[in-house]
């Protein structure tokens, strides 16, 4: 039984109407808007091999995003936590998802890249292993079934 319960609210909106709805698949934009009370507009569409804009994020784009700032998230708290000061922080995390022969598909991995400065060099060894419990906590993490694995890199600004 769950200690909490956390509700998340989110509206998408379809914006790629061009005039004549879903008459065909080829005469609808794939355009929507994200948004939450109180949060800025993400422009969304599909990804630009489903005929999507790609000056928009993607679904895909949006789940790989979420992966790598939970793992950021809980891995700066541990850091703060057992004393490992992190001066900078930028994960290069890359997806792959592979399309069936139906059209769907499925992630198959992502792959965390995170690029960690820490105050000085007696941090770097404990910092490289935080990222392991991160990965324990991370909820994103633990709510999809593919890996994530992680090729993190530490350095120190001494």
């Amino acid at each position: 039984m769950p200690e909490k319960s956390h509700q998340y609210r989110v509206i998408i909106t379809w914006t790629g109407n061009k005039g004549v709805g879903t008459r065909s698949y080829r005469d609808f934009g794939r355009d929507h808007e994200i948004c939450a009370e109180g949060k800025s507009v993400i422009p969304g569409s599909s990804d630009p091999n489903f005929r999507g804009d790609r000056t928009r994020w993607n679904p895909e784009e949006l789940l790989v995003a979420s992966v790598s700032a939970c793992h950021e998230l809980w891995y700066l708290h541990l850091c703060s936590t057992a004393g490992v000061i992190v001066t900078s922080y930028a994960d290069h995390a890359h997806g792959t998802m592979e399309q069936t022969a139906v059209g769907g598909g499925h992630f198959t991995e992502v792959v965390l890249r995170p690029r960690v400065t820490v105050l000085d060099a007696s941090m770097t060894e404990a910092a490289l292993r935080l990222h392991a419990e991160a990965s324990a906590r991370c909820f994103i993490a633990a709510s999809v079934n593919f890996p994530v694995r992680h090729e993190p890199t530490t350095r120190a600004a001494d």
